[in-house]
């Protein structure tokens, strides 16, 4: 590699190089240590310093250093890890070097020269290299060290590294860190011990920052069910972060997929840096925080004060820049934060430049006043552009003109709402979606109404037209203390929707997007999908005692929500709770509305809710728990089993406390929901747990726990809520309340916050983050656990193997993920099939994992003998291999009797394996097959492959929105009950082409057996029985043929291959001779069965125990270098 020139002291005291050679200019020198003798006791010191220390004397055991004659001073110029690299920097050296500096005069102009030179070719390989980080020079040295410790692919991207300690036992060790893309490695070298550590993200059940007596702050990372601590890191926090990270993003991209798809920005693994990781995470935060589309990320960020009229003072926060939006939040994010849209923007203008202030004018009669922001001439250039706001030469002083004609089309929209409509080019709703939320058809407010509970309405409805006033109202609303306070108190029925709208963010989804709803729901009219029959299965039991949903208006309104939604997101498509959810939305708003508050539950507020294995519902439930442990300390000591807690949990999450509370205390709940996300809902459970402490701990069991939680709930009530009884909802659980006092909800939520509302929203996402490792990962054990419990019933290999052998084919399939974005395995990969579905292996993964493990260690062409097994274990013929068929193949060959042995050999050379053309055509086809299965999304195949019509193979259930054909999946189970076993008399009789090739692989499967020579013996002994038998056999049924004939020309030939075994890789010119294919002689299976069993040699070959364990310890080690290497 070369090296940016620099100055050295060549004569150190420890004589740590040693020159291997030198010419008038250059100088190439070995480190102390390595090569030839080790170096002794300063081989181990020099190679502790290596490790241990960060100078650039330590890059590589090779380097060449560049001097003149007449000077002291030598430049480093290039390094190398072995020497056939740096011999080829030195001999390119003498080559384009040496001869040109015999033109220069001076010294100083030889070495500029030189260094320019040097310079150049790295500037060149900068163009393809990986390296993109702040100190190129640095890293270029550590992603060497990188390659050089690990032996990783190439592909392999180097994001960072950093010092540390690592304690094996209870000694630590001292070395680097390196965080790549798809491993956590770990290298010391202190003393002559080496230490090596590699571990993929997706191994990993626990990550989390840990300190105890012995280590003050560490890592502590756990895989394969041992405990890793990396310590004395000087950026700890920073480490931490960007780990977590690269976990998450492996968890995504390798276990959630439809969640990684969304994350554009991180989609190539090979263009993953440091700064591009910072930079996801702090637009996610953005997202989050201020409730934004996925689509935005941050690009701008900008210290400044704001001037907050409601206080009169300027607070100190920061601005947030997005593509579509201009955010704004104080210093500690509690006090006021506020968000405006671009669209919403009419005018920005710049006073003088004394103040480096701006004012940005929006609708609504607004203007918002930055003051102190350093860069404000860009900034507000940059929001004109985006705003589409022209600038001016007389910008200021018409400033005024302009808020007047901006004033006056306030007023005139203000007037006329419709002209809205037609201005932001929104389609005309259709007829059939409904305009009005169901609580206003179904219970209209009484204005006449002077009852307590009307009274406190309109003064609650008082209280938020006072903070309207002084806050603003709609998209450009400050968010602040105040706002929350009302919000715990609850809101008005009649602003409930629109509050909804604007803290869910939903009010911005629907904004951008104007007349979607409507033709989602044109287009998903009359379609027929799993989902839709689940739809219609569960419309009647969605809140079936309200009257809005005893009517047709109520059910239709519900029905298109849901099938709409459906039609968007068919990943999603419909899950149990969502009717639940969607029906409380449409009661308070409008069915697009309720629409776009349903997109913002499902794919922002509760992310991985409502899937098939909700995992974001089991994260949170990890959550809560952690939360429990916390805050509620006597509990969690008098019961150690908190798992109840998040069984019993399960709906609260998945319907926010919609299905166990009354629907107007369950409201209430909903608008916190909106207003603090999941935060909200675990402050609200801990209150829950907190209020029965006393009971909980006397129960005796989970049951009487279940009916102490349900009769609360049943007792909790809404003192304020304006509603009639008629439409109130009933308890749905014990209706006993004698032994429970009723609880208003208002108190219950005044008082989750009083307790629990220190609770930070980023303190949860970080658990959700550390959570959701040991989630996923205990889904991926009961899904291993699952698979080996069904395969053991068809193969003798016991559990523990079983289980070593789905770490390899699983790590397999990951292994052909980590370094493509689009990998077969990878698309075909999806959690919600069976479980022997989810992980399969195309050809070229398989071939790899076969190669390994295949009992025969010295079989030849393992290419072609690897074809013909996938071809013939695939037995549904979709280019794929599950776990189960790959055992069986395997059991097959480690623990079959020899008749199993053979006939599975035999087999491998009969259709659909073995195509019948000469080994050197099928050689030629490997390429295509290689890249029709390996680099297509859409899976091609073979000839002797069937595809469906659309060439796309559908494994899933349900692909696209077409309906699940269930009479086929019976028949299909119903042919795999009845199959029966395959006898040796239902094979197919064996051809001459067929027979050949068989022969052939006898003679591959023997190479390099210490029997070699007798075995080949045996088998031209068994071709040559068979051949004559063949013989006799048809000059007994034709007489009167002439002898000559009936003699094929190849059997000469196979009788003189024993003799010559270096010929059975390739074909003779007579075997892949046309007139071979128009033989007509053949063998069944039992002919040669018989044959082969007369031969002892043959006989105690197949016989012999071959050792699987041992050569899944081999595969265990060589698996990803073989991986690498086949790339």
């Amino acid at each position: 590699m070369w090296l940016k020139p620099e100055e050295i002291l060549l004569k150190n005291a420890f004589k740590l190089w040693v020159t291997e050679k030198d010419n008038e200019y250059f100088v190439l020198q070995r480190r102390r240590g390595y090569g030839e003798g080790g170096g002794g006791l300063t081989g181990l010191l020099v190679g502790t310093l290596d490790t241990v220390l960060d100078s650039t004397s330590k890059v590589a055991p090779f380097r060449i250093l560049h001097h003149t004659p007449d000077s002291q001073v030598y430049w480093s110029i290039a390094c190398g890890v072995t020497k056939d690299e740096i011999f080829q920097h030195w001999d390119w050296l003498q080559q384009n070097i040496m001869k040109t500096l015999s033109v220069f005069d001076s010294s100083e102009d030889i070495t500029s020269f030189v260094q320019g030179k040097i310079r150049g070719l790295i500037a060149e390989e900068g163009k393809t290299s990986h390296v993109l980080e702040d100190d190129p020079e640095k890293f270029r040295e550590a992603y060497l060290r990188f390659e050089n410790w690990f032996a990783l692919p190439q592909e392999e991207k180097l994001v960072t590294y950093y010092a540390c300690s690592y304690w094996k036992g209870k000694v630590p060790c001292q070395g680097w860190l390196y965080l790549s893309t798809n491993f956590l490695c770990f290298y010391s070298y202190l003393l002559g011990a080496e230490v090596k550590l590699v571990i993929s993200w997706d191994e990993i059940w626990r990550l989390e920052k840990t300190s105890n007596v012995l280590l003050t702050e560490s890592i502590h990372v756990v895989a394969h069910g041992e405990d890793h601590y990396f310590s004395m890191l000087l950026r700890l926090n920073e480490t931490f972060v960007i780990m977590e990270q690269l976990a998450d993003y492996s968890i995504k991209r390798l276990f959630d997929k439809d969640a990684f798809e969304r994350e554009r920005a991180l989609s190539d693994p090979l263009q993953i840096t440091k700064r591009g990781l910072e930079a996801h995470a702090k637009s996610e935060q953005f997202r989050t925080f201020f409730r934004l589309p996925k689509e935005e990320n941050l690009l701008e960020v900008h210290e400044s004060f704001l001037w907050v009229p409601f206080s009169h003072f300027n607070t100190l926060g920061k601005i947030c820049l997005s593509e579509n939006y201009l955010c704004f939040a104080s210093q500690d994010g509690s006090q006021c934060h506020i968000i405006i849209p671009m669209r919403e923007v009419v005018n920005v203008e710049k006073p003088d430049s004394s103040s480096r202030a701006l004012t940005v004018y929006v609708r609504g009669k607004r203007a918002l006043r930055f003051t102190e922001v350093r860069d404000y001439q860009r900034l507000a250039t940059t929001i004109r552009s985006r705003c589409g706001i022209s600038p001016s030469p007389q910008h200021s002083a018409s400033a005024e003109v302009i808020r007047g004609e901006c004033q006056s089309l306030i007023n005139h929209f203000e007037d006329n709402p419709e002209d809205v409509t037609m201005m932001v080019g929104q389609k005309d709703s259709s007829k059939a979606v409904s305009t009005e939320a169901l609580m206003t058809v179904f219970h209209p407010q009484d204005v006449e109404n002077l009852d307590p509970k009307m009274l406190k309405e309109k003064m609650k409805e008082q209280s938020w037209n006072i903070h309207f006033s002084e806050y603003g109202r709609g998209t450009s609303m400050f968010f602040t203390r105040k706002t929350r306070d009302l919000i715990v108190r609850g809101v008005p029925e009649a602003l409930r929707g629109e509050l909804w709208m604007l803290f869910s963010g939903a009010v911005n989804d629907m904004a951008t997007h104007p007349g979607y709803y409507t033709e989602l729901v044109e287009q998903s009219l009359g379609t027929s999908t799993l989902a839709t029959d689940e739809i219609e299965r569960d419309l009647h039991r969605s809140l079936p005692e309200h009257p809005a949903f005893q009517s047709d208006t109520g059910i239709s309104a519900l029905r298109r929500v849901l099938t709409a939604y459906a039609y968007r997101n068919p990943k999603i498509g419909y899950c149990q709770a969502m009717n639940i959810l969607t029906s409380v939305l449409l009661l308070y708003a409008k069915e697009e509305e309720a629409f776009w508050l349903l997109v913002a539950v499902c794919e922002r507020m509760l992310p991985d809710y409502f899937n098939r294995r909700i995992i974001g519902a089991l994260v949170d439930q990890a959550v809560f728990e952690d939360l429990i442990r916390e805050n509620l300390p006597q509990l969690v000591e008098n019961m150690m089993d908190l798992s109840f807690f998040s069984s019993v949990s399960l709906s609260w999450f998945l319907t926010l406390f919609i299905s166990v509370l009354p629907i107007e205390s369950a409201v209430n709940v909903v608008d916190c929901f909106f207003y603090d996300g999941i935060k909200a809902i675990l402050q609200l459970g801990l209150a829950v747990l907190d209020y029965n402490m006393e009971a909980l701990i006397s129960c005796h069991d989970d049951a009487e726990a279940v009916t102490i939680l349900n009769k609360f709930f049943d007792s909790v009530t809404n003192k304020d809520s304006p509603l009639p009884p008629t439409v109130q909802q009933a308890p749905v659980a014990n209706n006993d309340k004698s032994k429970h006092l009723n609880v208003d909800i208002s108190e219950l939520i005044r008082d989750a916050y009083e307790k629990y509302g220190s609770i930070r929203a980023e303190e949860v996402e970080s658990s959700r983050k550390r959570n959701k490792l040991f989630v996923i990962q205990t889904l991926e054990d009961t899904t291993k656990q699952n698979v080996i419990r069904v395969v053991s019933q068809e193969v003798k290999f016991t559990p523990a193997q079983l289980d070593d052998l789905y770490n390899l084919f699983k790590r397999q399939h990951f292994l052909s993920c980590y370094w493509t974005m689009k990998s077969p395995a990878l698309l075909h990969h999806d959690p919600s099939l069976a479980y022997l579905e989810q992980y399969q292996l195309g050809f070229q993964q398989f071939s790899v994992l076969f190669s390994l493990l295949e009992p025969w260690a010295f079989c030849t062409n393992k290419s072609t003998l690897s074809l013909w097994v996938f071809r013939l274990i695939d037995e549904n013929q979709d280019g794929l291999v599950n776990f189960k068929e790959f055992c069986c193949a395997l059991d097959n060959l480690y623990c079959g009797s020899f008749t199993n042995k053979l006939k599975f050999l035999f087999k491998l050379h009969l259709p659909p394996a073995f195509t019948g053309s000469p080994l050197h055509v099928q050689e030629q086809r490997l390429p295509k097959f290689f890249a029709t299965t390996e680099g297509s999304p859409h899976l091609s195949r073979l000839p002797d492959f069937d595809l469906p019509e659309d060439g796309v193979i559908k494994k899933s259930p349900e692909r696209g929105r077409g309906k699940v054909d269930l009479q086929a999946y019976l028949k299909q189970w119903q042919n795999e009950i009845l199959r029966k076993e395959e006898t040796i008399k239902d094979l197919p009789r064996i051809n001459q082409a067929q027979f050949i090739q068989f022969s052939k692989t006898l003679y591959n499967i023997f190479h390099g057996d210490p029997e070699e020579e007798s075995l080949y013996r045996a088998v031209a002994h068994v071709t040559s029985l068979l051949l004559r038998m063949e013989e006799v056999g048809r000059r007994l049924q034709e007489p009167s043929s002439p002898p000559a004939s009936l003699k094929p020309n190849p059997a000469d030939g196979e009788d003189e291959a024993p003799l010559t075994p270096k010929n059975s890789d390739t074909p003779s010119p007579q075997e892949a001779g046309p007139d071979l294919s128009g033989a007509d002689w053949s063998f069944s299976f039992e002919q040669v069965l018989a044959s082969l069993l007369n031969e002892p040699e043959i006989v105690s070959f197949f016989d012999r125990h071959v050792d699987i364990q041992s050569r899944v310890k081999l595969a265990q080690v060589a698996q990803l270098k073989l991986t690498g290497n086949s790339k």
